[in-house]
Parts: C-alpha cells; sequence; structure tokens
C-alpha cells in the first residue's frame, strides 16, 4: 500500500504483521511484544548492532509496535534510501537471529519494561484488571506485554516457533508514504519480497464474548496519588458488526467527541469547569479493533469528590444522550472537530501510515479509512441516541476503580 507525498524528500516505510498480543494463548502471553524485541538482535546478513549503526549513519529513524492485533516494524529515512528498509524487513523475516543469550538479555529487559508499565504504575495496573473483566472470552482479556509469570517461564524455542508460525510475506502487508513513485515502490518489493516463500497459516477458531449478565467491578488497592475510575461498555467494531450495527458505530465515534472532544465538549463544560466533579475525564473508541471491544470512559475526581460521586455524574451526561436530541449547533461543532482532526493527521507520514494500516489489520480494507468523513457526516442526532440507549446500559457496563492506599513503608495514623 502506497501514499504519495511529495512534500518532502522522506519517506516512512512500515511492514504490518498480522500477529499480537490478542493471537496469544494461555501460558505465552507477551511473546509477539518479546519477538519484537528480538527482531532489533540482528540477522544473518546484518549482525547484532549493525542494522542500529546503518540507519543511524543514513540520519533514519527506526521502531516497532506490539497491539493486540498486529506488530508493526517503521523506518523513517531519505526518500532514496527506501530499498534500505526492504533489504532488513526482508531478511529478518526469513533469517533472524534468535540467540539464547541475546534473548535472556531482551526478557529481563521486557519484565523490567512491564514492571514499570503495568506494575508499579497504579492506572497501568487498574488498566489490566479492568480489561481481563470486561473481556471474559475475548481475545483482549490478556495483556499485550503478558502476564508476568508467563513472560518469566517464555524459552527462545517459544520464540523461534512463533517466529515460523507467524511471520511470512503472506502474513504481512507492507505500507509506504512520502516522496516516493507507486511504480518505483512496486519493483522494489517485488525484488526483495517477491523469492520469499509463503507458509500455511494457523486457522484461529473465533472466540466471542459471552452475553454479559449485569456490571461488572474491579477494585484495585494500591499506593497512588489519586483515586482514578474507568467505566466501559462492551461494543462491536466495524470488523464484527453486523451491516445493521455499522452506521451506531460511527454514532458512537460522534459521542466520544460530544463527551470529550476538547474544552468545549460536555465532561470538560460540566464536570470539569462546571461542576468541579473532576479534575480530568475522557471518553474513547476505536472502530478500527479486530474482536469486539469497549467505550471506555475514564476519570479522575477532583480533590473534595470520590469516584462514587464522579461516576453518578458522568451517568448524568450519558442519560442526557438517551433522553434529548443533540442539538444541530452541536452536532456540526462536532463533526467539525472530528473530520478536522482527520485531516490535520495527513500532515504526519506516520499519521498516513497508521491510517492505512489500522482497519487493514481489523480484516477490513485500507479503503475504509477513506470512509470516515462521508460516514461522520451522516451521523443524526436519533442515530446517537439510539446508540447511547443501545449500548450503554448497566447490564453491559465494566467498572475499575483504582483507590489510593497507603505505602506499606509510610506509617499510618
Amino acid at each position: 500500500i502506497v501514499r504519495e507525498d511529495h512534500r518532502a524528500p522522506v519517506v516512512m516505510s512500515s511492514i504490518w504483521y498480522k500477529v499480537g498480543g490478542s493471537y496469544e494463548n494461555n501460558g505465552t502471553t507477551g511473546i509477539s511484544h518479546m519477538l519484537e524485541h528480538m527482531m532489533f538482535r540482528g540477522t544473518k546478513k546484518f549482525g547484532p548492532g549493525v542494522l542500529n549503526q546503518i540507519f543511524s549513519a543514513q540520519g533514519s529513524d527506526q521502531n516497532a509496535l506490539t497491539s493486540d492485533d498486529f506488530t508493526m516494524y517503521h523506518q523513517l529515512l531519505p526518500a532514496n534510501q527506501l530499498a534500505l528498509s526492504f533489504e532488513l524487513e526482508a531478511d529478518r523475516m526469513e533469517n533472524l537471529l534468535l540467540d539464547p543469550v541475546a534473548f535472556e538479555i531482551e526478557k529481563k529487559v521486557v519484565l523490567e519494561e512491564r514492571r514499570m508499565r503495568v506494575d508499579d504504575s497504579p492506572e497501568g495496573l487498574l488498566w489490566e484488571r479492568f480489561s481481563a473483566a470486561a473481556f471474559i472470552n475475548n481475545p483482549y482479556h490478556n495483556p499485550i506485554v503478558g502476564w508476568m509469570p508467563d513472560v518469566s517461564h517464555l524459552t527462545i524455542d517459544d520464540v523461534r516457533h512463533w517466529y515460523r508460525k507467524w511471520y511470512a510475506p503472506n502474513n504481512a502487508v507492507i505500507i509506504v508514504a512520502g516522496d516516493v513513485k507507486s511504480s518505483d515502490v512496486y519493483q522494489l518489493v517485488q525484488k526483495y519480497f517477491g523469492n520469499l516463500k509463503p507458509i500455511q497459516l494457523p486457522v484461529l477458531k473465533p472466540r466471542t464474548e459471552v452475553v454479559s449478565t449485569g456490571e461488572r467491578t474491579v477494585n484495585v488497592k494500591t499506593p497512588a496519588k489519586l483515586p482514578y475510575i474507568l467505566m466501559g461498555f462492551n461494543v462491536p467494531t466495524l470488523a464484527n458488526a453486523t451491516q445493521n450495527q455499522v452506521q451506531s458505530l460511527y454514532a458512537l465515534k460522534v459521542i466520544s467527541y460530544i463527551l470529550s472532544g476538547g474544552e468545549s465538549a460536555r465532561f470538560v463544560r460540566d464536570l470539569v469547569r462546571g461542576k468541579e466533579i473532576a479534575l480530568s475525564v475522557d471518553a474513547s473508541y476505536d472502530l478500527y479493533d479486530l474482536h469486539q471491544s469497549l467505550f471506555v470512559i475514564g476519570g479522575i475526581p477532583s480533590f473534595k469528590n470520590n469516584n462514587d460521586q464522579l461516576e453518578k455524574n458522568i451517568w448524568v451526561e450519558i442519560n442526557a444522550l438517551k433522553n434529548k436530541l443533540v442539538s444541530t449547533e452541536e452536532l456540526r461543532r462536532v463533526k467539525t472537530a472530528l473530520i478536522a482532526n482527520k485531516i490535520y493527521k495527513q500532515d504526519s507520514l506516520e499519521s498516513q501510515i497508521e491510517q492505512l494500516g489500522f482497519p487493514e489489520m481489523a480484516g477490513l480494507s485500507w479503503k475504509a479509512s477513506d470512509d470516515f468523513i462521508s460516514k461522520i457526516s451522516s451521523v443524526t442526532p436519533d442515530e446517537i441516541q439510539a446508540a447511547a440507549k443501545t449500548y450503554f446500559t448497566a447490564e453491559n457496563e465494566t467498572i475499575g476503580e483504582l483507590q489510593p492506599a497507603l505505602s506499606s513503608n509510610k506509617k499510618q495514623d
């Protein structure tokens, strides 16, 4: 997939593998992320450390991302050096060095990363437990970084098996954006990847989330500066919605901006500045997850309030969406903000790559991103009200609460 952008003589090259945290099994959670780390440990052609030296010499930047639904590697480099990226990616797709000594070093790095981002982070810990409660039979139940015992027990043979199982040309998508010609890119892809052999990919059995029978709650008590609350509602995404549900999902995206799309949004207007119930409160929803996902509201109560008070006031805002149609003027303003945000992202090559890659990794076409503006523009007040009534119910909700506790090394009065 190529997006030509000739404003500057640079290019962002990326390769996306259709494997991530949601593909993993219990006992080996975190293995996709572990393999991502090993992908920077050299190949038969480019030994350990050589890759960084080469890209640094070119003034280039390289990085990677493991998500629930994919693992992506990208490089930002001069446009005339695109072949260098393809040469690297083709080599490590097939000839990665998976050295046992290097693996043990990287495992320590990953375990420390998990401690820093989750175990020693109050909000990170809450998010992990919250997701596990919200997704019972959904592949998003497990954390991307993996559960600590699983990561601790991973072996180099586990990683070798995972690499051979998923890293192949027929499980990868190359996305390029920048100062290039599509025809030149296609020729380079054929040159470097054309002779790589496809593999027999596993066929994963579907895992459908069980029907919720009531509100799920998670309480995390840990040393923290401030309380925090998460409210999640199980919702479909474009990848798994029925045809009749699709428009309601764009309505959910609009709702996320009605509630928290800037300083004039309802949460800031009513809960932060108005009632001063919250220090911050946000709403988010991702259209392009592969599996059923969550509409999430997260907030920090103000110093004179608590999680319960904030939750009650959030419900006031939710019920307002159910009971009263959004005004034409507010809807116009929100749509303008949403569409402007989409357009502004075109200024960044990385954002262009992501807008093409996210729907592609969700089993949709990259062209789905091009439908965004027209779909958002067509959302009506009645559709917003109907979506709020359908998805925002107590029976469909998971609540996560962070309750600050005194550190064990502090004396209690």
